[in-house]
This record gives structure tokens, C-alpha cells and sequence, in this order.
């Protein structure tokens, strides 16, 4: 195969089942637990795993759960509004984590890296660049705003993406906003699972490429 993004590519995992046979079955089992309909239904549930996949970037994980999501009900037109609430907690991680960058370059003191309040250095974008801050806010906010997704399921996929962007700032705001908007405890838990799930899909998924790689040799 000489593509590293074959679709037929995915049959090969049988491989890897094979060579790491309790590990691949518990990997399998959990992910079968993670998208059984619970707090949240099987269609959030894919919906909110096409945004992580297209976060995390794998393609087979794109693939396979557009196909469940579009099974489970899912419109075109909602998957397009959680793919840009995954597309705005992507560049709103990077945005966050200049509070770190503007903090270290003033050479501020502080053993710790992340609190609340050093969110508020992002502010410093007012003046540094005032017309690329107007419009991503723009574009943030209208993102998570009600469309043919509700803010409540906007804000649950969010908190998902943020988790797998790993931004503090993100997880804490947009978990205040899940709150706001009438998420309970085992829906954001629920949520989570689901971004855990294809973030660890990622990788597996990728072990296609790893195990071509090494018979190629």
C-alpha cells in the first residue's frame, strides 16, 4: 500500500489485535461502553466524535464515526456546527495559552503555571492586535451560539475538545458555560468519555501506518 490514508487501510487492525491480544480487547470493550446511549444519546454522542476526530486529526476516526453519525440520525448541517466549535476550541487553546507566553516574555515570577486570574493577560491582545482579537471573539462566540445545534450541546462539545486540546482556561470556561446552559455532572462525564475515546482512537487508528511501516523495512 503505498498511500499512508488507505480506506481499506482499516482492515489491517485485525493485526494488531492479534499482537497485543488483552489490550486491543479491553481497548474494545471500553469504546463500545463509552458510545452506549446513556445521559447522552448515541447521536450526540457521534456528533461530538466527529469534532474530536477532526481535532485529533485522524482520518480513519473521521471516517468511521461520520459514517455512525450520519446512522444515528446526524444532519450535515450538524455536524458542520461541531466541527467549528471544535475548530474555534482549537485556536481558542492556542489563544489561551498566550496568558503563559505574554506572562513568561514580561518575565513575571510565579512557581505556578496555570491560575484562573492569569487569564486575563489575554486582554493584552487589545492593544498588540486589536483587529485579529475583534473577529476571532467573532467567531468564538458565534461558534458556541444557538444554531441547529443548541448552546447546551455546543457547550458540551467544548468541554470535549478541550479536553483533548488540553487547555486549562478552556476547560474551566466552557465547563462554567456547559453549566450555565443546563448540563448536568454525568453529561459532561459522559462527554469527556467521548473525547478520551477518540483521542486514544487516534493513536490506535494510526498503528495501521506504524505496522505498514514496519513490514515495508
Amino acid at each position: 500500500m503505498t498511500t499512508l490514508y488507505a480506506k481499506e487501510g482499516i482492515q489491517q487492525l485485525g493485526q494488531l489485535a492479534k499482537l497485543a491480544q488483552q489490550p486491543n480487547k479491553a481497548f474494545g470493550a471500553w469504546n463500545q461502553a463509552v458510545f452506549q446511549e446513556g445521559a447522552l444519546s448515541t447521536k450526540l454522542k457521534e456528533i461530538i466524535a466527529v469534532a474530536s476526530a477532526t481535532t485529533t486529526g485522524c482520518a480513519y476516526c473521521i471516517d468511521i464515526h461520520t459514517g455512525a453519525a450520519k446512522k444515528a440520525g446526524a444532519t450535515k448541517e450538524e455536524l458542520a456546527e461541531a466541527i467549528l466549535v471544535a475548530s474555534a476550541l482549537k485556536a481558542g487553546s492556542a489563544f489561551a495559552h498566550a496568558a503563559n507566553a505574554f506572562r513568561s516574555y514580561d518575565g513575571e515570577e510565579g512557581d505556578t503555571l496555570y491560575k484562573k486570574e492569569y487569564f486575563s493577560k489575554t486582554n493584552e491582545f487589545g492593544k498588540l492586535a486589536p483587529d485579529a482579537l475583534k473577529t476571532f471573539v467573532a467567531f468564538s462566540n458565534e461558534a458556541v451560539a444557538e444554531g441547529v445545534l443548541s448552546v447546551k450541546e455546543k457547550e458540551l462539545i467544548a468541554v470535549a475538545i478541550a479536553h483533548i486540546t488540553a487547555c486549562a482556561y478552556c476547560i474551566d470556561i466552557h465547563t462554567n458555560g456547559a453549566k450555565k446552559a443546563g448540563v448536568t455532572k454525568e453529561e459532561l462525564a459522559e462527554a469527556i468519555f467521548v473525547a478520551s475515546a477518540l483521542n486514544a482512537g487516534s493513536a490506535y487508528a494510526h498503528s495501521i501506518n506504524a505496522l505498514n511501516t514496519y513490514d515495508a523495512k
